[in-house]
């Protein structure tokens, strides 16, 4: 395995792997079980609000891999002529991860999503992978993070199960800001933020075309499904991408 160069959107560093080396990349470090270390999955709105989220800009500098889950970090890459290796969608990696576990015998924890999720795309996930060991799950109440006695129960049982990959659906910046207070202590080797991905793949959100997840479009079909909930994220959010790469394309250019 080679490491490639990183590649600047909008003063943020993106990895330049392509999906199957970043699952590689994750797998190998489960199975060293080697110090803990973590994965974040930026997108549009990830960058976003990193610019102005210090906070938010710590963990990344820290992570372990920063992955592209979104196809427009690949069009500004490109149009800044660094291009990427490819998309590495959060809600793929996780199945895929779940499917390599199985093979090489990992053991994963499910922590985060809407009520039932966890439980319920654990079925899904055994059914297609019979030996996947998923040693737990756990779906926190609102408010969680503010409530001590919650905190300290949600790690016991993360460390009593003693994953060797962690999934957190808690939605960002919210599982970037757990994962970043938490990873070293609970000793697991690989945790990754995942947001919606055990709603997608248990079918309690209805996931977008394919097509339509390759051209981009992903948002906007999420949009349409969850309009209320998600026009301000995608709409006000999306537009701000935009600008922030139109003027660091400007910028490369020397035009301001």
């Amino acid at each position: 395995m080679y490491y490639l160069n990183r590649v600047n959107i909008c003063n943020i560093q993106v990895d330049g792997y392509s999906f199957d080396e970043v699952v590689d990349l994750i797998a190998d470090r489960a199975v060293s079980r080697n110090a803990p270390q973590y994965v974040v999955t930026p997108n549009a709105q990830h960058i976003v609000t990193l610019q102005r989220d210090a906070h938010f800009r710590e963990i990344y500098r820290n992570a372990f891999l920063a992955v592209p889950d979104g196809v427009p970090l690949l069009w500004a890459a490109k149009l800044f002529n660094t291009p990427l290796s490819g998309r590495v969608n959060g809600t793929d990696l996780f199945e895929q991860l779940c499917k390599i576990s199985a093979e090489r015998g990992l053991k994963v924890f499910l922590l985060g999503g809407r009520p039932r999720a966890a439980d319920k795309v654990m079925q899904v996930l055994k059914a297609r992978h019979p030996s996947l060991n998923i040693v737990g799950t756990y779906c926190p109440p609102y408010g969680f993070e503010s409530d001590s006695i919650e905190l300290q129960k949600m790690n016991s049982a993360i460390v009593a199960a003693a994953p060797d990959i962690l999934f957190v659906g808690l939605g960002a910046p919210k599982q970037e800001y757990w994962i970043y207070e938490n990873y070293l202590k609970l000793g697991v080797p690989v945790s990754i933020g995942i947001g919606v991905s055990f709603e997608l793949v248990a079918g309690m959100v209805k996931r977008a075309p394919r097509i339509m997840q390759k051209n981009g479009l992903e948002w906007f079909f999420r949009l349409i499904v969850e309009p209320k909930r998600l026009w301000e994220r995608y709409l006000i959010g999306n537009t701000t991408f935009i600008w922030l790469v139109i003027r660091q394309k400007f910028s490369l250019l020397k035009l301001i």
